[in-house]
């Protein structure tokens, strides 16, 4: 079994799209994976365009949060990804943990609601998925 936490600075776009897509992969490919994700400074609630960009995929976050790295079990993660150059600065060492790093441009930045937020939104998304399932194919053997 393999556990990975994504980290971010809010726990409210990209984490929450990578803790996503990885339960959905933990569901439909890899059982032995758990996911979570967390915030080095979360902000109490996931970005409504996360959410929409997620269910397209047929992916539910009805379940998720934004929560503090104090609110997962750090004991038990394999692997630590921090998806933003602030996370990698404030994430403690977990001892026992690889910690990746995958900088990735926060959409959430971007303001509105329009087909441009989206857009960027998906790509961010997709860019999660490309690189966790690239992940995935190094760690396989670990999973099973």
């Amino acid at each position: 079994m393999i556990q990975l936490a994504f980290v971010c600075t809010q726990n409210a776009a990209r984490s929450q799209m990578a803790e996503a897509i990885g339960r959905h992969l933990a569901e439909t490919r890899y059982p032995g994976l758990r996911v979570c994700s967390a915030g080095a400074r979360p902000s109490g609630k996931v970005n409504p365009n996360a959410i929409r960009v997620i269910e397209e995929l047929g992916i539910s976050m009805e379940s998720h949060w934004s929560k503090s790295l104090d609110e997962i079990d750090s004991d038990a993660l394999d692997y630590v990804i921090t998806l933003c150059d602030d996370a990698a600065e404030h994430c403690p060492v977990i001892p026992g943990a690889t910690t990746l790093h995958w900088g990735l441009e926060d959409p959430a930045c971007l303001q509105g609601e329009g087909e441009e937020v989206l857009a960027a939104f998906r790509m961010t998304r997709n860019e999660i998925k490309r690189r966790l399932l690239r992940l995935l194919a190094t760690v396989e053997s670990e999973i099973f």
